[in-house]
Formats: C-alpha cells, sequence, structure tokens
C-alpha cells in the first residue's frame, strides 16, 4: 500500500464514520454525501495502485470502471455502488430536503462498509493506529 493509497482509504474510513453518525442525527440527505465520498476515496486508492489519478469524479468513477469493474478486479456491483451513491448525494445535497430516506442512506453506507472491506483485502489493511478514525 503507497502512502497515498493509505490517506484515502483513512479518508473514507472517517468519511464513513461521519456518515454514520449523521444518520444517527436523522440526517439521512448529509449523511448520502459522506459516504458517497467514502466510496469515492476507495476507487481513487484502487486507481492509485494503478498510477492513476484524475481530477474529475466522473473520470474517477469511469475508470474504476473500466479497470476494475469490467477487468474483474473487483466485482462489477462495486462500480454500481459507486455509481448509486453519486446519484444519492446529488439528490441529498441538491435535493428538496428528505430527498435521501433514511433507509436509503443505510442501504449505502451498507455498501460503503463492504466497500471499503473490499479495500483492506486488496489493497492492505490500515496500520492499527488508523483504524481508531471510523
Amino acid at each position: 500500500m503507497t502512502e497515498d493509497q493509505q490517506e484515502l482509504l483513512e479518508k473514507a474510513q472517517s468519511s464513513l464514520a461521519a456518515a454514520k453518525w449523521l444518520l444517527e442525527g436523522a440526517y439521512p440527505d448529509f449523511a448520502a454525501s459522506r459516504v458517497y465520498y467514502a466510496m469515492f476515496y476507495v476507487a481513487q486508492a484502487f486507481l492509485e495502485g494503478e498510477g492513476m489519478a484524475f481530477s474529475k469524479h466522473s473520470a474517477v468513477i469511469a475508470a474504476f470502471g473500466q479497470h476494475f469493474a469490467r477487468t474483474g478486479k473487483v466485482p462489477v456491483e462495486f462500480h454500481r455502488y459507486l455509481l448509486a451513491a453519486q446519484d444519492l448525494r446529488y439528490s441529498g445535497d441538491y435535493g428538496p430536503p428528505h430527498a435521501v430516506t433514511l433507509n436509503q442512506a443505510r442501504e449505502q453506507i451498507t455498501h460503503a462498509e463492504a466497500f471499503l472491506s473490499l479495500a483492506y483485502r486488496l489493497i492492505g489493511p490500515l496500520p492499527p493506529s488508523s483504524r481508531g478514525n471510523g
């Protein structure tokens, strides 16, 4: 695991923890935004391992799909999770209040947990000192 990958996975872990906290406070719109970023950081970490970096979210998502989901390096549902999370993030950030339900946010959190677990298996676990962040 590179230092950049570690930092991205730490950010993902923290973002997921924030999403859970926001959901507990009954803020599913904002939880959806944080859970999207958790998955986005994981996708960036995968790409970083291949020497790829992109400045646009759409480029990260497309490259993750092309280089990881389509090739079978990761199960294709993880690309779908990322796409669905992006859609809910837009709804939560730019839609009317309560555009994201508690159940939708809960489901996205479950997907982000699975995404982070996949990263720990394929990229490597975070050092023990980093695990307390989420």
